[in-house]
């Protein structure tokens, strides 16, 4: 495995700017592979768009400076709407140093009426988000992209650009079902992306993003974790959906190959005084991993909060307990499960980690401060 990740490394600019519209519109660009100053703000707002499950009677908590305000009812004025949950992440980071602010829209759910509802009865306004980020080419985390441009892509500023972790993000996916068949998983067509004027930003390097936020690039895998079972890449050129010639041609003979998550990439802030937020919509490549390339790129050391999805459902206990442990060594000052991190980490951070951990739901709004 390690020698297939090292041979992906070279994708270069002249792949993914061959892969550009015509009309003079750059669909596809590739971040600088230069080392990054690392930004440093002072107020961090996450708000849960889009979870899977939403908890009217979760009251709100303050946990080692962290404050969690509950998502309470989640209804319209006329009780005839309500927050939809589904299967999939979306969150709206809203940043600040001095008097600067900026907003972030981190993943999109699996579908666009999830987002889209949700947005309006959170009373977010799309027309102050200056970026956007897709953590993965998992279709619970872009599926509500397309439908979210088309409704709101007049009101986002001209130039938005969606930064991806890598050219894989674009491949074309499926799951093994029950029966051990494949099912369909989806596959995200940057032709849909750049037909709503939205330039693609490929982060296999990290990168800053509007001058908060901070992404890893590509995770290295040097901890215990491993990548538990998920979904499959269809290498299949005619199906395919990204550029597949860096691929080996066993890959390339149509057969299904485990994921291996290259392109997955976490986004990171440093809070002053605090320390770092590592948001891992879903940690494939593992949370802890996560922690630790945010940690040397950022050249910051003290993790202030681990927020997001760390695919820790499907864990055995005995691997679960592990890993929980080795989180509990990054000394974070608060651990935040979503989506897909399980009921079963909840428990086991709660035994471990009494002190640290928050439970949120769609709705809820976490902020940090310096």
């Amino acid at each position: 495995m390690t020698t297939d990740l090292a041979r992906r490394d070279f994708l270069k600019l002249s792949t993914a700017m061959g892969l550009a519209a015509t009309g003079g519109f750059a669909c596809m660009g590739v971040a600088s592979a230069a080392p990054i100053q690392v930004p440093t703000i002072d107020k961090l707002s996450i708000r849960v768009l889009v979870d899977q499950q939403h908890d009217q009677f979760l009251k709100g908590s303050t946990v080692n400076g962290v404050v969690h305000e509950g998502p309470g009812g989640g209804r319209s004025a006329d009780a005839r709407n309500v927050l939809h949950n589904e299967w999939g992440l979306s969150l709206f980071l809203e940043s600040q140093r001095e008097q600067d602010v900026r907003n972030i829209l981190l993943d999109f759910g699996y579908t666009s009426p999830a987002i889209i509802n949700n947005i309006g009865l959170l009373k977010v306004d799309p027309a102050k988000i200056n970026a956007l980020i897709v953590s993965h080419g998992h279709i619970d985390h872009y599926g509500g992209l397309i439908g979210f441009l088309e409704k709101y892509r007049s009101v986002l500023p001209a130039d938005v650009k969606l930064y991806a972790g890598g050219e894989d993000n674009f491949c074309h996916r499926v799951s093994r079902t029950s029966t051990g068949q494949y099912g369909e998983f989806g596959i995200l067509d940057r032709k849909q992306i750049t037909a709503n004027k939205v330039q693609t930003i490929l982060c296999e390097t990290p990168t800053v993003i509007e001058g908060h936020a901070f992404t890893t690039g590509k995770i290295k895998r040097n901890s215990v974790e491993k990548i538990l079972p998920n979904s499959f890449v269809d290498y299949t050129p005619a199906s395919a959906g990204c550029d597949y010639s860096h691929y080996t041609a066993a890959e390339l003979q149509g057969n299904f190959v485990p994921d291996e998550h290259v392109h997955e990439h976490a986004t990171c802030f440093n809070i002053r005084g605090k320390g770092l937020v590592v948001i891992s919509s879903c940690g494939h490549v593992g949370i802890v991993n996560s922690v630790r390339q945010a940690q040397e790129v950022s050249g910051v050391q003290k993790v202030h909060a681990i927020v997001g999805g760390f695919h820790l459902g499907p864990a055995p206990a005995d691997y679960l307990k592990q890993i929980v442990g080795e989180i509990k060594a990054l000394q974070p000052d608060v651990v935040i499960p979503m989506h897909c991190s399980g009921l079963n980490f909840l428990l086991e951070a709660r035994a471990q980690m009494p002190d640290n951990v928050i439970n949120i739901s769609t709705g809820s709004r976490l902020l940090f401060s310096a």
